[in-house]
């Protein structure tokens, strides 16, 4: 059994609670709000914007022309979906610039970075594809599985078609590829560390969805407090 298909085993109930999650489910049968479509909207393009970063990195630690030309395309790619997928999406939610100008992230989507950021900087290549792979292959499924509903909300159709295409497909193999490729050359104890920044994304994964549906907030409301000069 390969690397990857060992770690999802692994991750099975973490990834079927997401596939369950009343957000993604609401996504499939246009049941979710738009609300929470448009908080999750605004957290996504934070955490990739971010995780575009995270891909750079992961092409500056490779040590073949090969994984680095990829993993600098993967960058293009996501600042790609970024730039354009979430500015569409931006002016069908009426997504203003200071609404952006005024965002702040989640606790949660704060959180999933900096551990991205955490595993990328503190471990090797291994860490940081095994770290960005749910990210990857969750919404891969997820698109797979939906790929035949058809909710009453276009933007939501638009979403699942983005994730269940052929071209994101060949992106996410890529990425199992390379994190398989790399458990092969690697300790035993450096495929211990793989394992749990996998695990701990996906954890994350799912707590985005949570949060989303949540419209998750920082425990204390500053702007509640009074004002000290």
């Amino acid at each position: 059994m390969k690397f990857t298909e060992q770690i999802r085993k692994e991750v099975d109930p973490i990834w079927e609670a997401s596939f369950n999650h009343p957000f993604v489910a609401g996504l499939a049968d246009g049941t979710l709000s738009m609300d929470r479509f448009r908080f999750y909207v605004l957290q996504d393009s934070y955490y990739l914007s971010h995780f575009a970063r995270i891909q750079s990195i992961a092409a500056a630690q490779a040590d073949d022309l090969h994984t680095i030309s990829r993993m600098a395309s993967h960058a293009v790619e996501t600042n790609r979906a970024e730039l354009s997928l979430h500015k569409h999406f931006f002016v069908q939610l009426d997504i203003s610039e200071e609404d952006i100008a005024s965002f702040k992230p989640a606790p949660s989507a704060y959180a999933y970075v900096s551990h991205l950021y955490r595993a990328a900087h503190t471990g090797q290549i291994g860490d940081t594809v095994a770290a960005i792979l749910p990210c990857y292959w969750l919404y891969y499924e997820i698109g797979e599985k939906q790929k035949h509903a058809i909710p009453d909300e276009p933007i939501y159709q638009e979403w699942i078609a983005t994730y269940g295409g052929d071209w994101f497909g060949k992106l996410v193999n890529e990425v199992i590829q390379l994190t398989d490729d790399v458990a092969e050359k690697v300790s035993e104890a450096d495929r211990e560390r793989m394992k749990e920044n996998y695990l701990i994304s996906s954890q994350y994964e799912y707590m985005f969805w949570e949060m989303a549906y949540r419209k998750e907030t920082w425990p204390v409301d500053l702007s509640s407090l009074p004002t000290i000069y």
